[in-house]
């Protein structure tokens, strides 16, 4: 029992989707310091700001930041309501509207056919979502979307995306995975305050404001509203880029974060490093693969903005952001996608490349965007710019399957015959490719056996963006264990924290007991994620530094919500039969994520050895409130 719940636990370092995040060499770690930042006040709401910023507001609410979800009424929704009908292969829905309200009927986990009210959309610039709001408070996404673009057709993006769905599946539109209040509107709202009662298993949820609006990108607003002080007010073209990247890369690409969403005080605010609260999803989730990126290491879906963006070039030689290219959704001058003119911000490094117009494109109206930053990603029925900035690489079309720039527009032009092309217009490609065929090299599990050379290459550059490095040292750690230490080891010395957090998560995965010392110092790391990961592998390796330093983080009142230390020190007590210390620890995990359901079987387990049979059963139906397939939860209901 014991390696099994030391095992289980070490998954968490890596997969445990509600607890995770990065944190920052220098990340502040008292509460204290954070809450010195203007951007830690309260919340005012954006009719606060208008009294003084009338055109700003007026100019952001026709924006889509604006209507990133909105009340479902006249006003907001764009699908097609009329006694319309859908069927697919995962589901089944008819819209209609009663009087002022929409409705969409289709069928529930248990087969039968209900009426759900449509209480709020999500979107509605390319795709909108409806949202019902259940009698507990959950609110579910329901099955079908309304594309807008391509003339409008409702369709079922989630099947699209996920395949057959049915209701065992995670993401069936009754399961917890579409909570929209606990997996979506963090970055489709603002001030947003989502708590759970587990006594009466019910949700509720406030908002300061529905969609993204002043604050979320200015940060908490009741101070500048008393003082009038620019001072206490983020400012994201007058902060640093870092800082400013963090503004939109918070929602502009999924991650995982180190606090969860319940604790309200741990929740990332303007002015603050991205990487001290958040980790970006990047190849890796867990054991599995994302779905979401190319073989050699660019996202292929839409949303990872943020993701491509740290892989290019533009951003990691160049300094370029978000506001590089996009104006702010307030901008006087205000473009489709909030873009600046066209190969304006290009200009701004490449003059001469820009410049050069035909000679260099060799295509007659080609843009920068066209060639650099091709519509490859998929968004079902859209497809959607690539933001890693790179080069047309054909090589890695005919190696690993990768679409590239000219394909776009040369689909029927073999990959080889374009390779060819590239080399004799632009000589210096070939040496550009080489990063992303080495890249693809490493990643690529369909040559993963022969692998080891490009992953410990690419580990070794230290040009290389870290989010990369970082999850290439994971998949180093899962694939060739024995060799992981060698390799890994010198990067818990980087100064990057991600690369040093991703790095003892590979350590984790090898079981690099041979790295226990080389850990330990690291369990007193500036930043809270790199001492967390070090404290879980260490105890996962049954290290007594390991529990000394989760206890530590478990006491501390910088990182007491974190919940891993406590579902390891839970685990830990447990397996020594301590199961006052056990039910301590678990219990107060579940308060911050009470949706952790391997803890809520654990402690179910606990009060089953201690005879407590009928909270034992109770937490065993918490966890299919949460997971109806659950199949630990399932079996031991059944017994």
């Amino acid at each position: 029992m014991r390696g099994r719940l030391l095992a289980a636990a070490l998954l968490l370092v890596a997969c445990h989707r509600e607890a995770q995040k990065p944190a920052a060499p220098a990340a502040p770690t008292a509460s204290s310091d954070f809450e010195s930042l203007p951007s830690r006040g309260a919340y005012s709401g954006s009719a606060s700001c208008r009294d003084c910023h009338e055109k700003n507001f007026d100019r952001w609410s026709h924006d889509w930041h604006a209507r990133a979800l909105a009340p479902a009424d006249a006003k907001s929704v764009v699908g097609r309501f009329s006694n319309a009908h859908f069927r697919g292969d995962s589901s089944e829905a008819w819209m209609s509207r009663r009087g002022d309200s929409y409705v969409m009927r289709t069928r529930g986990r248990e087969g039968q056919l209900h009426d759900y009210p449509v209480s709020w959309v999500i979107g509605g610039k390319r795709m909108q979502d409806d949202v019902a709001v259940m009698p507990d408070g959950r609110w579910q996404v329901l099955p079908i979307y309304f594309h807008v673009t391509g003339g409008g057709a409702w369709v079922d993006y989630n099947a699209a995306k996920q395949g057959r769905v049915t209701p065992d599946h995670p993401f069936f539109w009754t399961n917890f995975q579409r909570t929209a209040n606990k997996e979506c509107i963090e970055c489709h709202a603002t001030g947003v305050d989502v708590r759970y009662d587990r006594a009466s298993h019910r949700w509720s949820t406030e908002l300061t404001d529905a969609g993204v609006a002043c604050e979320a990108c200015h940060g908490p607003g009741a101070r500048h509203a008393e003082t009038k002080s620019k001072s206490d007010m983020i400012r994201p073209d007058h902060i640093d880029k870092e800082l400013a990247l963090s503004i939109c890369g918070r929602c502009h690409g999924p991650h995982d974060p180190l606090f969860p969403l319940l604790d309200g005080r741990d929740q990332f605010r303007p002015g603050e490093r991205y990487d001290d609260r958040y980790q970006a999803l990047v190849i890796t989730d867990g054991t599995a693969r994302s779905g979401e990126y190319f073989a050699d290491g660019r996202p292929s879906s839409s949303t990872f903005e943020y993701q491509a963006l740290l892989q290019s070039r533009c951003y990691r030689a160049g300094g370029a952001t978000c506001l590089t290219c996009h104006t702010a959704p307030h901008a006087e001058q205000h473009g489709p996608n909030e873009l600046k003119r066209d190969d304006a911000s290009c200009g701004g490094c490449h003059a001469n490349v820009v410049a050069a117009g035909k000679a260099h494109t060799h295509h007659d109206r080609a843009t920068c965007a066209d060639c650099h930053m091709p519509k490859v990603l998929s968004g079902v029925l859209d497809k959607f710019a690539d933001h890693s900035i790179d080069v047309p690489n054909a090589r890695n079309t005919i190696r690993h399957g990768v679409p590239n720039a000219c394909g776009v527009c040369h689909a029927k032009k073999p990959a080889d015959a374009l390779a060819q092309s590239i080399d004799t217009w632009w000589p210096s490609a070939a040496r550009r490719n080489e990063r992303r065929v080495r890249l693809a090299d490493a990643i690529d599990e369909k040559t993963s056996a022969s692998s080891l050379g490009a992953l410990t290459a690419v580990i070794g550059d230290v040009t290389e963006a870290p989010t990369l490095r970082g999850a290439i040292a994971v998949l180093l750690g899962q694939r060739f264990p024995a060799s992981t230490s060698a390799v890994v080891v010198p990067l818990l010395h980087d100064r990057s924290d991600v690369l040093r957090a991703r790095a003892i998560e590979a350590l984790g995965y090898a079981n690099a007991r041979d790295a226990a010392d080389a850990l330990a110092p690291l369990t007193n790391d500036p930043a809270i994620r790199v001492r967390q990961g070090a404290a879980l592998v260490l105890a996962s390796f049954g290290d007594a530094r390991g529990f000394d330093a989760l206890a530590k983080l478990a006491r501390d009142p910088a990182t007491t919500k974190l919940v891993r230390p406590h579902i390891m020190l839970g685990i830990a007590a447990a397996n020594r039969g301590d199961f006052d210390t056990a039910t301590r620890e678990l219990d107060t995990a579940l308060t911050e994520t009470p949706y952790a359901t391997d803890a809520l079987v654990l402690l179910a387990d606990i009060n089953a050895r201690r005879g407590n049979l009928p909270h034992a059963r109770e937490l065993l139906q918490e966890t299919l409130r949460f997971d109806p397939a659950h199949k630990g939860a399932l079996r031991r209901l059944a017994q």
